[in-house]
C-alpha cells in the first residue's frame, strides 16, 4: 500500500515544481517586459568591452533599452511555455533555467544603462568584481562540500571564514609577511574544522548545533580581540598588508577574458587549482570514491576496508583550511585588515551555493559565482545611480537560495548518510 501510494504522491509533486517553474519564467518575462522594458528610459544602453586606458581599446556594444527588454522578456515568456508543455530532460531544465536568468539579467543592465549620462556600464569590471567577491564563497562551498560527502554537515563554514581573516590579518601584520598570514589564516580554519570534527565524531554531538556554536565563539572571540588587541595596537597587529596584483604574461593581455581571469591576485588562482584539484580528486581517484562510499553508505564502506572515521577526520579538516583560505582572502587579499563581523553571513551563503550546486564542485562554483555577481551588481548599479536601494539588490543571493530550496532547480538529494554519526559495531 505505501508503495502504491508513493507514486503518486512523487509525480504529483514533479507536476507541481514544473508548472511552478513555468509560473516563474513567465512571471521573470512579464517583469523584463512592464518593468524593465515600459520604465527603461529613451536611448541605448552602451555595454563597455575594456577598461578606461586598456590597450587594445575594443568599441562597446550599444542596444536599445527598452527594446532589448521586450524581446528578453518574449524568451522568458517562451520558456516558461516550453516548461508547462514539454517534459524535459535535466539538463534540458537547467539550460532554460540560465536561459531566463541571463534574459532578465540582461534586461536589468539595459534597463539600468539605457539613456544614462553617468557613462556606459563597465562589463569589465562587473565580471572582475563578480570573480573577486565569489572567492570566499567558492572556497567556504568547497570546505562544506569535502565535509558532507564524507558524512558530516559544516555549518561552521562562517567561523572558519572569519577566524581565518582574523589569523590572517593578525599575522601579517606582525611579521610583516603576507604569506604568512595566508598560512596562519588556513591553519586557523583547519583548527576550526578539527574542533568540529572531534566533537561531531568522536562525542557525537548533534552536527548542526557543534556548527552553530563555533560559529557563535568565531564571532564572540575575533569581536572580543579585535577590540583588545587589534583596535590599541593596529600597527603591529592590523596594519593592512595585502597581496599584490599578478598579471600572467599572455593570458592577461587577451581582450575582454585577460583582465578577468588572468589579472588578479594570488587568491583567485589557488581558487583555480583548488576547483579543479578537488572536482578531479571526488571523481576520478580512489581516494574520491572512498569519501563518496564513507557518505553515502558507511557501514558498507568500513566492511571492504576504508576507515570511516579517519576519512570524515581528514575531510571535515581538509575543508575548514581550505575555508580558512577563503578567510584569508577577506583580509590580506582584499582590504589588508580585519574589521568585526568581516565574513558577513559568506559562510551561510556558501553552504547555500553547495546546496543549490548539487553538492558538486562545479554546480557550488556556479551557484557561488552566481550569488557574488548579485553582490558587485549592486556596486555597479550605484555607480549608475539607478533608482534601486542597495538593499534590495543584496537581496538576491537570498532569493536564490529560496528558489533552490523551493526545488525549481529540481530534486536536490545529499550524501545519503550526511550528517549521521557512525558508530562501528
Amino acid at each position: 500500500m505505501t508503495t502504491t501510494l508513493a507514486t503518486p504522491v512523487r509525480a504529483s509533486a514533479s507536476v507541481d515544481r514544473k508548472y511552478l517553474a513555468a509560473g516563474t519564467f513567465v512571471l521573470l518575462g512579464l517583469v523584463d517586459i512592464f518593468v524593465f522594458g515600459l520604465f527603461a528610459h529613451h536611448g541605448d544602453a552602451v555595454f563597455a568591452l575594456s577598461l578606461p586606458g586598456a590597450t587594445p581599446k575594443l568599441p562597446g556594444i550599444h542596444v536599445p533599452g527598452a527594446l532589448t527588454a521586450y524581446l528578453l522578456g518574449l524568451i522568458s515568456i517562451a520558456m516558461g511555455i516550453l516548461r508547462a508543455v514539454v517534459d524535459l530532460s535535466p539538463r534540458g531544465k537547467r539550460i532554460t533555467i540560465a536561459v531566463v536568468l541571463l534574459c532578465f539579467l540582461f534586461s536589468l543592465l539595459a534597463w539600468a544603462d539605457a539613456g544614462n549620462s553617468v557613462g556606459p556600464l563597465q562589463l569589465i569590471d562587473l565580471l572582475q568584481g563578480t570573480l573577486t567577491a565569489s572567492i570566499p564563497l567558492i572556497l567556504g562551498a568547497l570546505a562544506g562540500l569535502l565535509g558532507e560527502r564524507s558524512g558530516v554537515i559544516n555549518i561552521a563554514i562562517e567561523g572558519q571564514l572569519l577566524t581565518g581573516a582574523f589569523v590572517a590579518a593578525a599575522v601579517a601584520s606582525a611579521t610583516g609577511g603576507v604569506w604568512l598570514g595566508l598560512l596562519g589564516g588556513s591553519l586557523a580554519g583547519g583548527l576550526v574544522g578539527a574542533i568540529l570534527a572531534i566533537f561531531a565524531i568522536m562525542f557525537l554531538v548533534d552536527q548542526i548545533i557543534v556548527g552553530v556554536v563555533l560559529n557563535v565563539i568565531a564571532l564572540g572571540l575575533t569581536n572580543y580581540l579585535y577590540d583588545r588587541v587589534m583596535v590599541p595596537y593596529a600597527t603591529t597587529f592590523n596594519s593592512g598588508n595585502t597581496f599584490g596584483t599578478l598579471k600572467i604574461p599572455v593570458l592577461g593581455n587577451i581582450p575582454i577574458i585577460g583582465p578577468v581571469f588572468f589579472d588578479a591576485n594570488i587568491f583567485l588562482y589557488i581558487t583555480y587549482a583548488l576547483i579543479l584539484v578537488i572536482q578531479i580528486a571526488l571523481f576520478r581517484t580512489r581516494w574520491g570514491l572512498r569519501v563518496r562510499a564513507v557518505g553515502e553508505h558507511p557501514v558498507a564502506a568500513d566492511t571492504v576496508g576504508i576507515r570511516v572515521l579517519w576519512t570524515r577526520y581528514r575531510n571535515v579538516i581538509l575543508g575548514g583550511i581550505v575555508a580558512g583560505i577563503g578567510g584569508a582572502y577577506l583580509t590580506v587579499g582584499s582590504v589588508g585588515f580585519f574589521t568585526s563581523d568581516i565574513s558577513s553571513g559568506f559562510g551561510y551563503i556558501a553552504l547555500a551555493a553547495m546546496i543549490f550546486g548539487r553538492w558538486t564542485p562545479l554546480g557550488s562554483v556556479a551557484a557561488a559565482l552566481l550569488f557574488g555577481f548579485s553582490f558587485q551588481l549592486q556596486t555597479e548599479l550605484s555607480v549608475l545611480r539607478v533608482p534601486v536601494s542597495s538593499f534590495i539588490l543584496l537581496m538576491a543571493p537570498y532569493v536564490a537560495t529560496i528558489i533552490a530550496v523551493a526545488g525549481l532547480v529540481g530534486r536536490v538529494r545529499p550524501p545519503a548518510a550526511d550528517g549521521k554519526p557512525y558508530v562501528k559495531a
